[in-house]
């Protein structure tokens, strides 16, 4: 028990990037993770301990999140007008934010299953193994919706005008 904790606990920055990434929203994020730790806390015995435990959790952090999002749609959803934009704080330049802020905006504009992939390899750092795993998919069907992911993000970001920071004086 103690052993699976400290994965657990381990595994909590990567999978809270990763609902970040799909929520947006950092009070979601959080909510997000203590839902899935919980839930893996109970359902433990159910972990195959041959395999890693963080595609395990990345996919229960997926299942989780998928049903919140079928629960929210049956239902209206009030926000506060102070809450309706949260971009992570950073110290960065103004360009590496706006740079930041266009990806993220390029992302949401993917299919869903692409970019479920794209956050679990990037954001969530698993093997393509462990998310194609997570995924319940092959692992040639994971590598295309990257590589479909990256391509179209490649033209995404092409596309998308430049800011100029420097300005006309």
């Amino acid at each position: 028990m103690p052993q699976f904790r400290n994965q657990l606990q381990q595994c909590l920055p990567d999978l809270w990037r990763y609902a970040y990434a799909l929520t947006r929203d950092r009070h979601m994020a959080d909510d997000l993770v203590q839902d899935c730790a919980e839930r893996a806390l109970r359902k433990r015995d159910l972990w195959q301990q041959t395999g890693a435990l963080k595609p395990w959790l990345m996919k229960m952090l997926l299942n989780l999140y998928k049903n919140q999002l079928r629960a929210q749609s049956r239902r209206p959803h009030l926000v506060a007008i102070d809450d309706m934009h949260h971009d992570p704080a950073a110290p960065d330049a103004l360009e590496q934010k706006l740079a930041l802020s266009q990806t993220a905006r390029a992302m949401t504009q993917l299919p869903e299953d692409q970019r479920e992939a794209l956050l679990l390899v990037v954001l969530g750092g698993v093997s393509y193994k462990q998310a194609a795993e997570a995924l319940n998919v092959p692992l040639g069907t994971l590598m295309s919706r990257l590589g479909r992911a990256r391509a179209k993000l490649r033209e995404m970001m092409a596309d998308a005008p430049s800011a100029d920071l420097k300005g006309a004086s």
